[in-house]
C-alpha cells in the first residue's frame, strides 16, 4: 500500500485510530489473498479502476498500479449513505495525474 502523496497520507492519519486500524486490516486482506477475493463488506469496485475501501465510516479511494500494488488516492469519513460525488471526482483528478505522470 502506498499513499499518492503527503496531502493523502495525512487525510488518512486525520481518520479516528479505530478507522485507521479497521483499514490496515482490510489492505492487509487484499494482499493477503488478492484484490478480487475480498469484497463486500470490505472492498466494491466504485467507477472503471476506481476501488474503495469501507472501513467504518472511513472510505479510501484506490487504484492498483504495476501489479499488485494499491496506490491510495483519496482518504475521508462518509457522512450519509451514497458515496459522495465531490469525493469521487477528487480521486479520479488524482487517478489522472498517475497515468498522465
Amino acid at each position: 500500500m502506498e499513499f499518492l502523496d503527503e496531502t493523502v497520507e495525512a487525510e488518512f492519519e486525520s481518520f479516528p485510530a479505530e478507522v485507521r486500524a479497521k483499514t490496515v486490516q482490510i489492505m492487509n486482506l487484499i494482499k493477503e489473498f488478492g484484490l478480487h477475493s475480498v469484497g463486500m463488506p470490505y472492498t466494491r469496485p466504485v467507477q472503471d479502476k476506481i476501488w474503495e475501501i469501507r472501513a467504518q465510516q472511513g472510505r479510501s479511494l484506490y487504484i492498483t498500479a504495476s501489479g499488485r500494488k494499491i496506490l491510495i488516492l483519496r482518504c475521508f469519513i462518509k457522512k450519509s449513505n451514497n458515496l459522495p460525488q465531490r469525493e469521487l471526482k477528487i480521486a479520479q483528478k488524482r487517478a489522472m495525474e498517475v497515468q498522465d505522470g
